[in-house]
C-alpha cells in the first residue's frame, strides 16, 4: 500500500491464482486428463475416437496417442501428458497406468490437504513411498531367461490384449518374439542388447492381420521405374542415391531466346547429354540396382533400362536409411563422386502379387515386420499395439525381470507399503498410506472396465495377498482371482518401476505449486482463442477452451 492506494505491479491482462485455489486448480486439471484415459485400461478397456482440426480420425485406446491427439490447452494438463510421453520413451507401454496413478495420487493428496497437512509433508511421503515401491517391485520381480520363448510371447500378448492387435495376438506375438531375436546382439560385456533400429515396420491394407509376416532384410513398396527393367537381381551391387537423376535446374529464373530451330535442338541435345552422363556415372560404379530417394527423368529411365539396371525412384528417406544398414552401402549425394566403394551387396527379389521388393543383405541382421489389415484405421491401431509389444519384449530381454499382471503387482506393493508406513514418523506416514491406496486404483479400474464390482474385486485381491499369494491378480474374463503369472499375464518389471517414478514426480511437481501467475489467460495456446479464466477454485482456466471438447 502507498498512501492508502494499492500498488499494482502486474498488467491488467495478467491473472493470478494463489494458495489453496492454485492447488485445487492444478489438481482438477491433472485429474481431468487422467480420468479421460482411465476407461481404456485393461483387456476390456474401451477405445476413443479422436477427430483433429483437419478432420482426420484416430481410433485407439493407446494412452499416449490419445493424450497427444487431444487439443489440450492447459499448462498443468500438459505436465501430465509428459508422464505418458516419458513412459512411452522409457518403457514402451504402461502409459495409461502411469497417468492414472498420477491422477489418483493427486486426488488422495487433495484429501490430505483438506486435513491441513502441508504439501511438503505430502511430497516427502510420496517420495519415500515411491522409493520403497520400486524397491519392492525389484524384490517381487522374477528373473527370466532371454531364451524363454513362451514367457516372451506371454509378455507380447499381455501388451496387445485389449488393443486392435488382440484378435491375432497368438500369431503376432510369435512374429514379435522372432523379430526381437533377429535384431538382438551381444555387447562387449556379453549382455543381450536389442537393437530395434534394425527392425522396420511396414503396413499394407486389404488383407487380414493374420497374414502379417516377418521378413529378413528390407521391404520396399515401390515399382520399377521402367517396364523393360529387370525386376530381380541376385548377388547385386546396390547404389543408394539421395539426389535426383534429372536435368539440374538453375538457382535463378532464366529465359532462353531461340532465333533458329537448330539452336533449340542444340539445347535439347545438351539436356539429353547431361542425362546420359549421369546414367554413365551410375554404370561406371558397377551398380546393378539403384534406389533413388528423389526423381528419375523419363529419358534416364530409358537409358538405365537399356543398361539392364533395376531402378526405383522416390523411395522414402527411412527406407534409404534402412537399406544402408541392410546392404552395407553408403548413401550417395553427388553422382560425380560415386564409386564402387559406395555400393552395397545383396539380393533383390520382387513380389508381383503384393507389388513389393524384398532386399536382403549378406551380413545384415535387419528385419521387416510386414503388418496387414483390412483398412487404414485397423492397420494404424495394429501398428501402435505391435510397437508397444516390441518395446516391452525388447525391454524384457534386456532387463531380464518380469512381474505378474492383472493388478497383482499393485496390490502386493500396496500391502507392503502399508507395513512400511508403520515405520514412518510424522505426517509423512499418511502420505505413504495414501500412495498405497493410489496404487490399488489399477485393479479397481481393471474390474470396473470389465463390468465387475471394483470393491468386491479389491477385497478378494487383498485377502489373497494377505494369505501370501503375491502373484494373485484379476482374470477379467473369468472374474476370478488367480495366479496371473501362471495364466500368462506377464509385464516387464521396468515398465512398472518407470510408471511409479514418472507418476510420483509429476504429482509432486503439481503439489509444489502454490501460486500461478499468468501474463494473459491460463493457457498454453499462443493464439487469440479465448479460454475461460480460473475463477478461483471453481474455474478451470484454460481447461475451458482446450479440454471442453474432450470430456
Amino acid at each position: 500500500m502507498q498512501q492508502g492506494q494499492p500498488m499494482i505491479v502486474m498488467s491488467e491482462d495478467s491473472q493470478r491464482v494463489k494458495d489453496r485455489d492454485a492447488q485445487d486448480y492444478n489438481i482438477a486439471a491433472a485429474r481431468a486428463v487422467a480420468e479421460s484415459v482411465r476407461s481404456t485400461l485393461g483387456p476390456k478397456g474401451m477405445d476413443k475416437m479422436l477427430v483433429d482440426s483437419m478432420g482426420d480420425v484416430t481410433i485407439t485406446n493407446d494412452g499416449v496417442t490419445i493424450l497427444q491427439e487431444m487439443d489440450i490447452d492447459n499448462p498443468t494438463a500438459e505436465m501430465i501428458i509428459e508422464v505418458a510421453e516419458t513412459q512411452e520413451d522409457e518403457a514402451g507401454d504402461g502409459t495409461t497406468t502411469a497417468v492414472a496413478i498420477a491422477g489418483e495420487l493427486l486426488k488422495n493428496a487433495e484429501d490430505l490437504l483438506e486435513q491441513d497437512i502441508h504439501p511438503t509433508a505430502i511430497i516427502k511421503g510420496f517420495h519415500l513411498a515411491s522409493e520403497q515401491a520400486r524397491a519392492e517391485v525389484d524384490d517381487i520381480a522374477e528373473d527370466v531367461d532371454a531364451d524363454d520363448e513362451e514367457l516372451l510371447r506371454s509378455v507380447a500378448e499381455t501388451s496387445m490384449t485389449g488393443k486392435g492387435a488382440e484378435l491375432n495376438k497368438e500369431h503376432l506375438s510369435q512374429l514379435i518374439v522372432d523379430a526381437v531375436r533377429q535384431v538382438t546382439v551381444e555387447n562387449e560385456q556379453g549382455e543381450s542388447v536389442v537393437d530395434l533400429e534394425f527392425l522396420k515396420i511396414e503396413t499394407q491394407t486389404g488383407r487380414s492381420a493374420g497374414e502379417s509376416d516377418l521378413l529378413e532384410g528390407a521391404v520396399i513398396d515401390k515399382d520399377p521405374v521402367h517396364d523393360n527393367m529387370p525386376s530381380e537381381a541376385t548377388d547385386a551391387d546396390v547404389l543408394l542415391l539421395d539426389s535426383a537423376v534429372e536435368v539440374e535446374e538453375t538457382d535463378v529464373d532464366t529465359e532462353v531466346n531461340v532465333t533458329d530451330p537448330s539452336q533449340l535442338q542444340q539445347f535439347l541435345d545438351r539436356e539429353e547429354d547431361q542425362l546420359k552422363e549421369k546414367v554413365q556415372q551410375i554404370v561406371d560404379t558397377g551398380a546393378d540396382v539403384v534406389f533413388c530417394q528423389k526423381g528419375i527423368d523419363d529419358l534416364a529411365q530409358h537409358y538405365l533400362a537399356k543398361e539392364g539396371i533395376l531402378a526405383v525412384r522416390r523411395a522414402k528417406k527411412s527406407d534409404i536409411e534402412f537399406l544402408k544398414e541392410v546392404v552395407g552401402a553408403n548413401v550417395v549425394s553427388d553422382l560425380s563422386s560415386a564409386s564402387a566403394d559406395d555400393l552395397g551387396h545383396g539380393d533383390v527379389t520382387r513380389d508381383d502379387a503384393d507389388e513389393l521388393f524384398y532386399v536382403t543383405g549378406d551380413d545384415s541382421h535387419g528385419a521387416t515386420l510386414l503388418l496387414r489389415g483390412s483398412t487404414d484405421h485397423v492397420v494404424d491401431e495394429l501398428e501402435r499395439g505391435v510397437n508397444d509389444a516390441l518395446d516391452v519384449v525388447a525391454q524384457t530381454v534386456s532387463d531380464g525381470r518380469v512381474v505378474a499382471g492383472g493388478g497383482a503387482i499393485e496390490v502386493e506393493v500396496a500391502r507392503r507399503l502399508r507395513d512400511f508406513a508403520d515405520g514412518v514418523s510424522g505426517r509423512e506416514q499418511l502420505a505413504v498410506e495414501a500412495y498405497a491406496d493410489s496404487l490399488e486404483l489399477v485393479p479397481r479400474v481393471l474390474a470396473g472396465n470389465a463390468g465387475l464390482d471394483s470393491i468386491d474385486t479389491l477385497v478378494d485381491l487383498r485377502a489373497a495377498h494377505e494369505d501370501g499369494q503375491q502373484r494373485a491378480g484379476l482374470n477379467v474374463f473369468s472374474s476370478e482371482v488367480e495366479d496371473t503369472l501362471d495364466a500368462g499375464v506377464v509385464e516387464p518389471a521396468h515398465a512398472k518401476e518407470q510408471a511409479l517414478s514418472s507418476a510420483t514426480e509429476a504429482a509432486n511437481l503439481v503439489l509444489k505449486i502454490d501460486d500461478i501467475i499468468s501474463a494473459g489467460e491460463l493457457s498454453t495456446d499462443k493464439g487469440d482463442d479465448e479460454a475461460g479464466g480460473p475463477g478461483g477454485a471453481g474455474g478451470m482456466g484454460g481447461m475451458g477452451g482446450g479440454m471442453g471438447g474432450m470430456m
